[in-house]
């Protein structure tokens, strides 16, 4: 029988979890950690009574425990209670993982395991995989999310929180923040602290006021006067960040703009780049009006210019990390970037 490749989100564990549903083996991977926390934290706090957790719940690390010891106890029966729940953190370092192919061909139905491997992928390719999924064990890879997801993350996790947040002040803090998402749900919940009971909306203002970050001089204002060809807007931004230099770096400003500029090289190729709702569906944006800077940079730059600017965007890349290039600094780069674009 061929086996089943069921697709495993960190939505469709937390379902079945919260549903009580849980499988016998959890392995939780990849470069996310954020996710592979909140499931084993799940796990954790919820499986067992308060009281059934003395006897039944066991937390080790992968470096200061053996395959064997784990098999021993993971075939132990619960005491006075349905399910014992085992947790291996850190479970990327563990040597002797092959051992685990007996006990995952037949996993103890009353036991719950959970393999806690961080900041590294999975080979789920190996042998050891197959066995466990067919035997009922739940896999799941945690990617790191794209620059170009974090608003619509920033704005479901708010939704949790009966909180709602603007397009603009969404990217905002995710282009202050970044991809990680611990720090980025610590910047959130503080700034959930600040609002008051009678309106639960972030704005542009409130970010700026509660993250230190300026509504008017940041990388998604600097992308829409660039789309708009804005010189002056453009080049007043850049120099605010030269002027900040640790807040706005120029690794953390090249990769945004490159998606732009990528991006709006296919919306040019499209045969109805005019529709707003067909380029935000082509990009995988939210919606129409989330393509609005593609609508006013298509206006402005044809595919040979676009073309010749992603060109110089690897160029002043490698030049960041100091390929051809000994003395100039993140700032001149973007300068340098910025001229030809506009020109």
């Amino acid at each position: 029988m061929a086996e089943k490749k069921a697709s495993v989100t960190y939505g469709s564990i937390m379902r079945d979890l919260k549903a009580r549903k849980f499988a016998p083996i959890y392995i939780l991977g990849g470069q996310e950690s954020y996710y592979i926390d909140k499931i084993s934290d799940y796990l954790a706090q919820n499986v067992l009574r308060p009281e059934e957790r003395d006897f039944n719940q066991t937390i080790v690390y992968g470096l200061d425990v053996t395959s064997s010891q784990i098999i021993d106890m993971a075939l132990r029966y619960p005491m006075m209670a349905e399910h014992q729940v085992i947790i291996v953190k850190e479970s990327q370092s563990m040597k002797d993982t092959d051992l685990l192919e007996k006990y995952f061909a037949k996993p103890q139905r009353s036991t719950i395991l959970v393999f806690c491997h961080k900041n590294a992928k999975l080979d789920t390719k190996k042998k050891i995989y197959s066995i466990a999924r067919k035997n009922g064990a739940v896999i799941f890879d945690g990617k790191k999310l794209y620059d170009r997801e974090l608003p619509g993350f920033i704005d479901t996790y708010l939704k949790t929180k009966s909180a709602t947040i603007e397009p603009k002040a969404a990217q905002m803090i995710a282009d202050h923040v970044g991809s990680d998402l611990n720090r980025l749900i610590s910047e959130l919940d503080k700034i959930i602290i600040s609002l008051p009971e009678n309106d639960r909306r972030i704005t542009a203002e409130t970010v700026e006021e509660e993250v230190g970050v300026s509504k008017d001089f940041n990388v998604f204002e600097l992308q829409k006067a660039l789309a708009q060809k804005d010189i002056f807007k453009a080049n007043e931004i850049i120099k605010y960040f030269n002027k900040n230099p640790r807040a706005y770096p120029v690794f953390r400003v090249l990769p945004q703009l490159f998606s732009f500029f990528q991006n709006l090289l296919i919306v040019d190729l499209m045969p109805n780049r005019n529709n707003q709702n067909e380029v935000a569906l082509k990009l995988g944006l939210r919606g129409g009006w989330a393509a609005w800077d593609y609508m006013s940079g298509q206006r402005n730059y044809r595919a040979e210019k676009l073309i010749q600017i992603i060109r110089k965007f690897r160029e002043i890349d490698a030049k960041s990390k100091g390929i051809g290039n000994p003395n100039t600094d993140g700032g001149e780069l973007l300068r340098e970037l910025l001229f030809f674009i506009l020109h």
